[in-house]
């Protein structure tokens, strides 16, 4: 291994764990709104009590996501220089607005959200909390908006003298909203929001399995249900299909590396699953004749470029992108169908409440959307290869030029063990809220709202007199 792939291995693994948190802190977000809508309607203590719980939990998730995400942008420094002088006109100044416009305001009114909710009224808290959410949408679009111009670079022009070779902005308007933008960040979103409310689907089903806080379980679970049902379906029918245009007329080769498509054919069809052998250039499984050239095109008899038409130098690793894509939208199909599931077993004399292993499967849900936003990811990321900024240069001329093997492979193995901390830091931390569970309505009306983690002895000090 090269300090090139070393790289791109470290940059992948410090990338996927933190796509971990925004999701879940957009799509959490969202629904701490919609709870704290129903609670000033209604002023039904529970939804109070449900308010106090998830705002904890989503204090965590933002603790855990903000410090993963300042490592990324060091490492564009450290790992990535050339790219870095490249882009950094306009990739750079588009992180700084995402820091001043968009963070800034999102961390302005955390406290107020954490630790205002029996000091602030209900009405003001909710304001906080909007602002807070908000934010982390804001902030959400300044990103996508900067890998959007990696994906499809519009309003700019490439200096070459003095070298390096530099790319400056020319038009804000077209850097803003270049093809791939508007696609990309409603697919985004719409995953956030599947991820978030699959968060409290499975929360309620856990508790719902425990028989604990059955009133309360119910209640967050009726609310999630509708979401999850409507953003899994608007997600892959609307959002992902027209990220199949988007793709098809700005990257035609990741087109045909998503389905393995090595000739170019009419009625192009679409694999449930498969394998790509690209040494003997075939793809093989399962798969439906013709839906590729209908998503690409809406014509069932449209005929699709294949990777034939391109030069082998052009293709990125094809297995892999087509693993992650079907990774993507078999989840996605799932979810649907958990969903529709769900929606029908609620309605029919709410038996989803009395189904052990319906609850179960809500429980695990909310893994498997995690799974398939990172696939998302992969798909979109690896798919672009072997550009990093797509026809613009070149992934192996974007590293640092002064890097070596040993310098990134130590601090590979840094990485892995720090991560691996943090992960088990969140997951334990995580798993002890739940299992706390809401705090009664005479706690909540008297504590602060605090996402600041107890202690371990003191987490260890309660689970022993609970025993």
């Amino acid at each position: 291994m090269n300090a090139e792939l070393l790289s791109r291995l470290q940059f992948a693994l410090t990338a996927s764990f933190h796509f971990i948190y925004p999701p879940l802190s957009m799509g959490l977000g969202l629904m701490l709104v919609v709870i704290g809508i129903i609670y000033v309607r209604t002023k039904d203590p529970k939804w109070r009590r449900l308010s106090f719980f998830w705002v904890k939990v989503y204090g965590l998730i933002f603790a855990i996501g903000v410090a993963t995400g300042v490592v990324m942008e060091f490492e564009f420094g450290t790992n990535w220089a050339n790219y870095s002088r490249f882009v950094g006109n306009i990739f750079g100044s588009l992180l700084a607005a995402e820091g001043v416009f968009a963070f800034f305001l999102e961390g302005g009114f955390l406290g107020l959200m954490l630790f205002g909710g029996n000091r602030l009224g209900p009405r003001m808290w909710l304001g906080a909390t909007f602002m807070v959410v908000f934010g982390a949408h804001f902030s959400a679009l300044w990103i996508i908006m900067a890998n959007s111009w990696m994906q499809t670079p519009a309003g700019y022009t490439v200096q070459t003298l003095p070298a390096p070779a530099r790319a400056y902005m020319t038009t804000f308007l077209e850097v803003v909203f270049t093809p791939s933008f508007i696609q990309r960040l409603l697919h985004t979103l719409g995953a956030s929001w599947t991820v978030g409310s699959a968060l409290l689907l499975s929360v309620s089903a856990w508790y719902l399995l425990r028989k604990r806080e059955v009133e309360l379980a119910q209640a967050n679970f009726k609310v999630a249900l509708p979401f999850f049902v409507v953003f899994s379906i608007v997600n892959v029918v609307f959002f992902g299909a027209e990220q199949a245009v988007g793709v098809t007329n700005y990257q035609p080769v990741k087109l045909a590396s998503l389905e393995g498509l090595w000739e170019s054919q009419s009625c192009a069809p679409i694999y449930l699953f498969g394998w790509v052998d690209e040494a003997a250039q075939t793809t093989t499984g399962l798969r439906i004749p013709c839906v590729l050239s209908f998503l690409a095109y809406r014509d069932f008899n449209a005929t699709v470029t294949g990777l034939d038409a391109f030069p082998p130098a052009a293709y990125p690793p094809i297995n892999l992108v087509f693993q992650a894509y079907h990774v993507m939208i078999n989840l996605g199909m799932f979810y649907i169908l958990v969903g529709l599931l769900g929606a029908g077993l609620f309605f029919w004399k709410r038996k989803i409440f009395e189904l052990r292993w319906a609850l179960w499967l809500f429980v695990i849900t909310v893994f498997l959307t995690l799974v398939s936003t990172i696939a998302g990811w992969w798909t979109a990321e690896v798919g672009r290869q072997p550009w990093i900024v797509y026809g613009l240069l070149p992934t192996t001329l974007a590293v640092s030029p002064t890097l070596t093997t040993t310098d990134v492979a130590i601090s590979m193995v840094m990485f892995l063990v720090l991560y691996t901390g943090l992960l088990f830091v969140f997951l334990f931390l995580l798993n002890h809220k739940i299992q706390d569970g809401p705090d009664p309505l005479s706690e909540v009306e008297t504590t602060p709202v605090s996402s600041l983690p107890d202690t371990f002895r003191d987490i260890f000090r309660r689970r022993g007199a609970r025993a």
